[in-house]
């Protein structure tokens, strides 16, 4: 029985070519987009998962109280490590204190690259459950040791065993490799960590760790740790909330500390917090793009719904016949349901292979390495569900509007789809369009938000400005003649020395104190420790007072804040107050106007600039805007080389450092274009069916018209107006529903763009246009037809 249905079925399909084609051709494009959707949501739900210890893994955290708000900070100070494991060790399996997670100097031979990794306590491989290819988890025991990935020692050594080989990480001692691990998965929080060395020999090797005089100050590393099988989460997070807090000084016990367990299983998903309460994170992205498929995918089959009940005078007399000797109702529902599945089974066949075509663009704009789960039963199982499912929607309408006509209408002659068989399609017609005008919306805003951001003033000029980081302090050691010789190649205009670049802040304190401060009063403030020519270099505007000079000795205890600053410390005339630092006194000369060098959707915070006598982190020059950044960069090298043999030039143009700030937005708004016009097309591609049908169906009203002598203008309007009507009603029901959930979106952001009604103008009048000429070229090619043919019949 079954197969006489889909036998039945495919003569269907291919005796209707146009319009089986236009149903296929819907569904699959809307079951890729669903099906690539569902990969990346795969992708982001199994983020970490990879790891053994998944749902027993977590990251201490901190909430901290800082200038009147509640911060949630990832940084721990070291001691905290033992005090866990002191007086709360039987809650955890491992307690693992890491360092210096990012970029390092490796050298090996003669050979001196740049690389990531990090320092971790030992224990931790065995809490990542790294997988081994050579050597074991112990091996990191020996406080002198280095594990690397198999990129790593591939790219170090080549072919030869890494083992016992001797390799150098930035200015410290020597270590040996003693293992080689699996690489993390791209979808993991340490992908690209290419060694793992100890804490052991990160401390004994950092002087300033070990000489400070209060280790409970500083937050700068990372704590994980592993609970035991029996442990809630939840009732640990709890029992060490004052952990630190018991330890601190009185002035750091304002910043009332407060810890928590952040799991494994929120670092991606979940990290945004906002005054110490989870925001979300990236999962409001999943459910974002979870609803744009599923609508998509519901967009394909309303096609098939329209265009299927759009032929029901033509199927009804096989339906009558059919009742008449004898189908039961349920029969022709089946029918009609082997129809759809057999429809949707083509669809997905051929979404299958838009989505291996498309996938490497999406990857590329979605930042992911995702492919299609061929060897995965869980997938194909999930196919087979998700065929049905689909083939059962689509047909659900079809199936039951169709069963239900009666014979005797129908074989009598008498039966006609009145005015109100239309109306359900009208309403799906609506809902297309509601749906695909939402989308364009939405995405027009998100560009919107990008443009406010990026156009927002910085404070400071980026043209020109080449950022280049700098491991080891034989620049610093040289600082004067470096800049004399990169000033005489006449491609550099100003040099300056820097802690953190002038797109980031890497160093806040909470030391200063100034006349009127609260004493209960918790601040962190960030601080630039730079050289006295940072400011002409990067070109930051002077308010007040003057910038730092070499020709004032005194600089050296003198400060220069931001407008930010100067509103949070109430200071009425900035200029020659005095600030202490950790109870020394600072003389402020200057004021700047507020720089964009965290978030650039974030209000600015406040930050003071210091003169410092230390090693910086980055060089940072002005190339001459009379030569090419090529010119000056090949100028610029052998300085560099020449007196920091000891590490690779690579330098950072500051317009791209500060480009990649809005890359998460960027991505985000041309996976949601991206989506928008698919849904677009669905629609389109499904108003096409329609107004092709019904101008098939109205071909002798259209003759009979013409020779009447109606003109071009009056038909194209006879098929026109009813579409456009509905297009229009799509867009005022879309208007609130988009402004509603755009403004929700956009209080993710403290600077963001105002909804204009230009955005709304723009979306209806694009939709209306392409609507207009989806139905302009049917409406007109009938128009133009000649009537002799569609009334020789009569």
């Amino acid at each position: 029985m079954f197969g006489n249905y889909f036998k039945t079925a495919w003569r269907n399909l291919i005796k209707n070519k146009t319009h089986s084609s236009i149903n296929i051709i819907g569904l699959s494009v809307g079951m890729a987009v669903a099906i690539l959707i569902g990969l990346w949501i795969y992708s982001e739900l199994s983020f970490n998962r990879n790891f053994q210890n998944y749902d027993r893994i977590a990251q201490v955290v901190q909430n901290v109280t800082n200038n009147g708000e509640v911060q949630t900070w990832t940084s721990v100070p070291y001691p905290l490590a033992k005090e866990l494991r002191d007086n709360y060790g039987s809650d955890f399996k491992h307690v693992i204190m890491a360092a210096s997670i990012g970029d390092h100097l490796v050298s090996f031979g003669d050979k001196k690259i740049k690389d990531q990794g990090f320092y971790l306590e030992k224990g931790g491989p065995e809490m990542l459950s790294l997988k081994m290819l050579e050597g074991t988890w112990s091996s990191l025991d020996d406080p002198s040791s280095v594990l690397l990935s198999a990129t790593a020692a591939k790219s170090y050594f080549g072919n030869e065993s890494p083992l016992n080989k001797m390799i150098k990480i930035d200015d410290k001692p020597f270590v040996k490799v003693t293992g080689v691990y699996q690489d993390f998965s791209y979808n993991s929080t340490f992908y690209g960590l290419n060694f793992i060395s100890t804490w052991d020999f990160f401390y004994s090797n950092s002087e300033g760790i070990r000489t400070m005089d209060d280790p409970w100050r500083p937050n700068a590393f990372l704590l994980y740790v592993q609970l035991q099988d029996n442990a809630d989460i939840n009732k640990v997070s709890l029992k060490i909330r004052d952990a630190k807090l018991k330890k601190v000084n009185p002035q750091l016990a304002k910043k009332k500390p407060a810890l928590f367990l952040q799991p494994m299983s929120n670092w991606h998903l979940y990290s945004a917090f906002k005054n110490g309460v989870n925001a979300g994170g990236a999962i409001q992205y999943v459910w974002m793009f979870g609803i744009i498929g599923v609508f998509v995918l519901l967009l394909a089959c309303i096609n098939f719904m329209n265009l299927s009940t759009a032929r029901s005078e033509k199927r009804a007399k096989e339906v009558g016949i059919r009742k008449t000797v004898g189908s039961l109702r349920s029969q022709l529902i089946s029918q009609f349901f082997s129809e759809s599945i057999l429809t949707v089974f083509f669809a997905f066949v051929l979404s299958i292979l838009l989505v291996q075509l498309t996938l490497p663009f999406f990857n590329e704009v979605a930042d992911k390495k995702m492919s299609i789960l061929w060897d995965n039963p869980f997938f194909w199982s999930f196919c087979l569900v998700f065929i049905i499912i689909t083939g059962l929607v689509a047909g659900s309408y079809p199936a039951f509007y169709l069963s239900s006509f009666q014979p005797v209408k129908v074989l009598k002659g008498t039966f006609k789809a009145g005015r109100l068989a239309a109306i359900p399609r009208k309403v799906l017609v609506v809902l297309q369009f509601t749906v695909s005008v939402t989308l364009i919306i939405g995405t027009i805003i998100i560009y919107q938000q990008i443009q406010f951001a990026k156009n927002r003033p910085v404070g400071y000029n980026r043209e020109g400005l080449v950022s280049i980081p700098i491991m080891t302090e034989d620049i610093h050691h040289h600082f004067d003649v470096v800049k004399n010789e990169l000033l005489q190649t006449g491609t550099i205009t100003t040099v300056a020395e820097s802690l953190s670049p002038t797109t980031a802040i890497w160093n806040s304190s909470s030391g200063f104190s100034w006349k009127g401060k609260d004493p209960n009063q918790s601040i962190d403030f960030g601080n630039a420790s730079v050289s006295p020519d940072y400011g002409k270099t990067i070109g930051w505007e002077i308010k007040e007072g003057r910038d730092f000079s070499k020709d004032f000795a005194t600089d050296s205890s003198a400060f220069i804040i931001n407008e930010a600053a100067v509103h949070f410390m109430g200071l009425k005339n900035p200029v020659g107050e005095t600030v202490t630092w950790w109870g020394k006194p600072f003389t402020v000369i200057g004021v700047v106007r507020d720089m964009v060098m965290v978030s650039p959707y974030e209000e600015p915070k406040p930050v003071i600039f210091n003169l410092s006598n230390e090693a910086g982190n980055v060089v940072i020059v002005k190339i001459n805007h009379e030569t090419s950044a090529k010119n000056a960069l090949s100028k610029i090298e052998p300085v560099f080389k020449k007196y920091n043999p000891g590490q690779p030039f690579e330098y950072q143009f500051t317009d791209e450092e500060y480009a990649k700030k809005f890359n998460n937005e960027e991505r985000i708004g041309k996976l949601a274009s991206f989506f928008a016009i698919l849904a677009i097309v669905i629609s389109c591609l499904g108003l096409f069916g329609l107004v092709s049908f019904i101008a098939e169906q109205r071909t002798k009203e259209i003759g009979v018209r013409k020779v009447l002598g109606a003109s071009i203008l009056n038909v194209w309007n006879l098929l026109s107006k009813d579409f456009m009507t509905l297009v229009i009603i799509s867009f005022l029901i879309s208007m609130p529903l988009s402004y509603y959930f755009m403004q929700h979106w956009l209080q993710n952001y403290e600077y963001r763009a105002v909804l204009s009604w230009w955005i709304f103008a723009a979306a209806g009048a694009g939709s209306l246009l392409i609507t207009l000429l989806v139905v302009s070229f049917q409406a007109i090619k009938a128009a133009l037809a000649n009537p002799v043919r569609s009334l020789r019949s009569e």
